[in-house]
């Protein structure tokens, strides 16, 4: 880590926050914090996404991991790459859990953006639907017969 990287785990999220990025990067930290899930995640982004790609370093300009947040962050904003371009490139809190910190001046082109993010198959996203849905249930097991769930 470098001065002002934050690791993903420690983010600090506005909990009080209604808007929808704070709500995508908390169900984000919560499958990189667990060692299971981020294990099958990479798993599965290594064999679908990138079987051609050095491991290391995932595409040109990205890793695995941050081709998976700019694939989630678009989908579940349903937003097109312009605006995509915008948050990964100035929105602090995305660019903390892309592992970028306060002092890094690295920014994503609009292309390699593209390049990178449409890898994120409809099928690839079907397989990662169900990596979700079990951290979910697990989630929900969590709970004691007598709590409430709240939702």
């Amino acid at each position: 880590m470098h001065i002002g990287e934050v690791d993903v785990c420690h983010i600090i999220l506005d909990a009080k926050s209604r808007d929808d990025i704070p709500q995508i990067l908390r169900g984000l930290q919560y499958l990189y914090q667990d060692p299971d899930k981020r294990a099958k995640l990479f798993q599965l982004l290594e064999s679908d996404m990138a079987p051609k790609v050095d491991k290391r370093t995932g595409r040109p300009g990205m890793t695995l991991w941050s081709i998976f947040v700019c694939g989630v962050i678009r989908l579940d904003l349903n937003i097109d790459y312009d605006r995509l371009h915008e948050l990964v490139n100035q929105h602090n809190t995305i660019r903390q859990m892309l592992g970028h910190g306060l002092f890094d001046p690295t920014s994503y082109h609009y292309q390699t953006l593209k390049d990178n993010v449409t890898l994120f198959t409809p099928e690839l996203l079907n397989k990662i639907n169900q990596i979700v849905v079990d951290a979910g249930h697990e989630l929900v097991k969590k709970k004691t017969a007598g709590e409430v769930l709240h939702g």
